[in-house]
């Protein structure tokens, strides 16, 4: 006899970390494994290691943007709090009916493509910053420093 189907709910506690492995559609907190969608529980264990815990939909009609994705938003207004969004993309796959998506003020950081070695950069000219360990310059205004305070 095939064991009963569980039917689960988004945010419905599953089991403990010590119990098995997060898999898709769930996320930890707090020591436990959590849903984040509406469907079918399942375990999968493979050589005697802890069962992977996953809830699959039935039927899998549209990709949904998940913790951590890299989605594409069009922002449909600005709070002096936040800012509400239209999720677009999900990756690069384009969404049949976009998602409603809202950006606090407190999420939002300033961020930069490429690492900074970490280094005080030296002025070389008036509009001119070195990194005296890289050797890479940069257009930067410099100010022309007084005499008085020039370390010697």
């Amino acid at each position: 006899m095939a064991p009963p189907v569980r039917y689960c709910i988004p945010g419905e506690r599953l089991c403990n970390l010590e119990e098995g492995s997060p898999g898709s559609g769930t996320y930890t907190r707090h020591g436990y494994i959590f849903s984040s969608l509406a469907g079918c529980l399942t375990k999968s264990s493979e050589n005697g290691a802890l069962p992977i815990v996953s809830v699959t939909r039935e039927t899998e009609s549209q990709l949904l943007p998940d913790v951590g994705a890299i989605v594409t938003c069009k922002v449909s207004s600005i709070n002096s709090r936040f800012a509400k969004v239209h999720i677009l993309y999900v990756g690069s796959t384009p969404l049949k009916n976009s998602f409603r998506g809202t950006i606090r003020k407190e999420d939002v950081r300033a961020t930069e493509k490429d690492k900074v070695t970490g280094v005080q950069m030296v002025p070389i000219s008036w509009c001119e910053m070195q990194c005296p360990k890289t050797h890479t310059k940069e257009f930067r205004k410099v100010a022309r420093v007084q005499p008085e305070f020039l370390q010697t």
